[in-house]
């Protein structure tokens, strides 16, 4: 989920970031924070997410599929620093699966922490999330070990596993007669990630920087998105609902993507930046034009997950991908994109911090998130707009008081 400050490459020295994948995280964080809080009456359609059966799509239905393609971006850097220190492919296949598991369960929590029936749960739905909320930054927080401090940290992550299981026995969904528990369904916007995470992370360690096994997974996953759109690929069951981001394929294609834009830029940058830049724009370019062309047999649906929504979310990710990049990293113009770093180093405490806020406003009852009760679309947007920076700068201030999520 974020990136490692060293790799020895050519396009990146020692101690060097590339700093347009934290600037581009760092800006679809941004987007995703706003775009969730805009959910109101009169705000422009084109801002917003798409009904599942049109055709076509908002800002928001290329949010998610961005930071999906900068989860990609980064894998090399993080997996490729254990390599070069000498990990072996069973620490590191242990660390990946850690990740996503940690992804998966976090994600799960989120999805239902809406579906809370306070009565058969004993405790209501806005407390419970506050808590789970809680238990979650006790458990993955990164936190500070120092001579002395261990014990403490220690305490404090056992102190969080314990209130997970205890808000994960109690919780109950349903009606009385009909009572229900957990559910993975869709497995949450975290959950997600990790099953895309996973898939991409083992390609990675199975081909490390090979361009031709690389493209041939993004291939293979793009075979699974439009046979899966074809609904030949539904599998039954308990294997369906476990494997089913992973078999229809569209979120795996996503991520490889990224992948596979920073596995040319190393390879290419190393003769020439701008011939690396202009490969990548061509292959966006060729993306989108794929995708409006399947089109012909498949809608542009970010609920459906189509094919053709993916690829053209993909083009959309590595002409801008491009663009920043030779802002920030060629032309070094990087001031304008300081109110991003915060959310781009921090992209999980950016994402989880913010809930917690929402729920302890819903469940005091009071009128702070005023522009929201607006006629006029111009401050709800504002307003959003606006919450999506103060959040920015709530990260900002949980880092300095070493509180930042790392899995």
């Amino acid at each position: 989920m974020y990136l490692q400050t060293k790799y020895e490459d050519k396009i990146m020295k020692n101690t060097e970031r590339i700093v347009s994948i934290d600037i581009m995280r760092g800006l679809t964080l941004v987007l995703m924070l706003f775009v969730n809080d805009l959910y109101m009456p009169g705000v422009p359609s084109w801002l917003g997410h798409m009904p599942a059966t049109f055709d076509g799509m908002g800002l928001a239905d290329w949010v998610f599929p961005g930071f999906l393609f900068m989860v990609g971006m980064a894998i090399p850097f993080s997996i490729g620093k254990r390599i070069s220190k000498g990990e072996s492919n069973v620490v590191i296949s242990k660390h990946i699966l850690i990740r996503t598991v940690s992804l998966l369960i976090i994600g799960v929590l989120m999805l239902n922490s809406e579906r809370v029936n306070a009565g058969l749960t004993g405790i209501g739905k806005n407390l419970w999330a506050i808590l789970m909320y809680t238990g979650v930054f006790l458990v993955w927080n990164k936190y500070p070990y120092r001579a002395g401090k261990f014990s403490l940290f220690t305490v404090l992550r056992l102190l969080g596993i314990a209130l997970l299981i205890v808000l994960v026995s109690v919780f109950r969904s349903g009606e009385t007669g009909n009572r229900a528990w957990l559910v993975t369904e869709w497995w949450g916007i975290l959950g997600l990630i990790g099953w895309g995470y996973l898939v991409s992370a083992f390609v990675y360690l199975a081909a490390r920087d090979n361009i031709i096994y690389t493209l041939l997974a993004v291939l293979l996953f793009l075979a699974l998105n439009i046979l899966s759109g074809l609904g030949l690929m539904n599998l039954p069951g308990t294997v369906g609902s476990i494997a089913g981001t992973i078999i229809q394929g569209n979120v795996p294609l996503i991520v490889l993507t990224g992948l596979l834009t920073i596995l040319i830029m190393k390879k290419l940058s190393g003769e020439s930046e701008a011939k690396a830049l202009a490969v990548i724009s061509a292959i966006g370019l060729l993306s989108v034009a794929a995708g409006f062309f399947l089109r012909k047999w498949f809608i542009i649906s970010k609920i459906e997950a189509t094919p053709s929504w993916g690829l053209i979310c993909n083009g959309i990710s590595m002409m801008l991908f491009c663009l920043i990049y030779w802002v920030a990293d060629i032309r070094k113009h990087t001031r304008w994109a300081f109110v991003l770093k915060p959310a781009g180093e921090n992209s999980l405490t950016t994402y989880l911090a913010p809930d917690i806020l929402y729920f302890i406003i819903w469940s005091t009852g009071l009128p702070i998130l005023i522009y929201k009760q607006s006629a006029f679309p111009i401050v709800v947007i504002s307003g959003s707009l606006l919450w999506a920076f103060l959040m920015v700068g709530l990260t900002s201030l949980l880092v300095r008081f070493n509180i930042k999520l790392r899995l």
